[in-house]
This record gives C-alpha cells, sequence and structure tokens, in this order.
C-alpha cells in the first residue's frame, strides 16, 4: 500500500511540476504587453536620466519607438532580434518584433536597446507599416549592469527620425553594415 501511495504522489508531483512548466513556458498575450511596455518605461527613464533633453522631444513628437535588442558579432557577420513598442501621438500603440543581419568587422555580445524619435508622421507611419530601416554603426561597449562603459553612434538614413541607442549589458568592439527589418508582432496587437 505504501508503494502504491508513494508511486500515486511521485506521479502526482510530475504532474504538478509539469503543469506549472507548461503554464508558465507561455506569459498570456496581456503579460507579454506589459513586459514590452515595462521595458519601454525603464528605457525611457534611463534615457531622459541621461539626455533630459529628450523627454520634451517626445513630447513634441508625432511618435516614438522603443526596442529592446539582443545581438550577436562574429568577426564579419552580426545578428539581432527583440521587440518593441510604438507609441503614436495619441498614445495608441504597435507592437513590433525586430531582427537584424549585417556585415563588418565584430566580436562579442550585447544587450541594447533603440529609441526612436519620429518628428514626421510619414515617417512614422512608414516605419508602421514597412518597418525597414537601413543603417551604419560602430560601437564599443563593456558593460554589466551599472559598471562599465559604451562609446556608441548610430547613423540613421532617415530624415525626421532621430535615434538613441545605448547598451544594457555586454562586450562588444563593432563597425557594421547592417539591415533590420521591423514588422507588426501579429501575437500582441
Amino acid at each position: 500500500m505504501n508503494k502504491v501511495l508513494i508511486s500515486r504522489l511521485g506521479w502526482l508531483l510530475v504532474f504538478s511540476f509539469l503543469t506549472a512548466a507548461v503554464g508558465q513556458a507561455k506569459p498570456s498575450i496581456e503579460d507579454q504587453r506589459d513586459e514590452v511596455r515595462e521595458m519601454r518605461d525603464e528605457v525611457l527613464a534611463e534615457l531622459y536620466a541621461t539626455k533630459p533633453e529628450t523627454k520634451a522631444r517626445i513630447k513634441k513628437a508625432e511618435g516614438y519607438a522603443v526596442f529592446s535588442n539582443v545581438g550577436i558579432n562574429v568577426i564579419f557577420a552580426s545578428f539581432a532580434g527583440g521587440k518593441g513598442v510604438v507609441v503614436d501621438r495619441r498614445g495608441e500603440e504597435t507592437f513590433m518584433k525586430m531582427g537584424s543581419a549585417g556585415l563588418g568587422l565584430g566580436l562579442g555580445i550585447k544587450d541594447f536597446r533603440v529609441v526612436f524619435v519620429f518628428y514626421d508622421q510619414r515617417k512614422l507611419d512608414q516605419f508602421i507599416e514597412k518597418g525597414w530601416d537601413f543603417s551604419v554603426q560602430a560601437d564599443a561597449a563593456a558593460k554589466s549592469d551599472d559598471k562599465g562603459g559604451q562609446a556608441a553612434l548610430a547613423g540613421n538614413l532617415a530624415e525626421g527620425v532621430e535615434v538613441f541607442q545605448f547598451t544594457k549589458n555586454g562586450l562588444a568592439l563593432q563597425a557594421t553594415l547592417q539591415g533590420t527589418k521591423y514588422w507588426h508582432d501579429p501575437a500582441l496587437n
């Protein structure tokens, strides 16, 4: 009798563990949106702390976008992926994903953030609808939490759009010609 009870308890524990693991594997859509919103708020707070003038510029802009990205650079190629949100002047949110690939010299991995400020409504609409960005980047980063430093330069070919990029954590040295694609996140919109 004890072996049967122990066996059933064991299976009950395994079933409970698996049920909990499966339940945690995919957060709800609203939880995923809240996670992106929380990231956006943290990134904007950091941007405002380092560049206080950006708060007024974003308030006057047609809209802004905030993305969290993880990038990997391996000698001649770079890859990145992440997620974010575009917020227009009315406060309407469009959740998006991003992916990029590039060619150039680089080595390392970094967790970085990008903020786009759109001063032109047409540029904002194009970004939401087509989401393509082509840029040249050169940066150096060695950062862990609030230790270390970074130097970054991000140039964008779109007039009427201002871009801010900073590293959260990582170690990277790169100079790349990079193509980035932003697109609607169908699961969150």
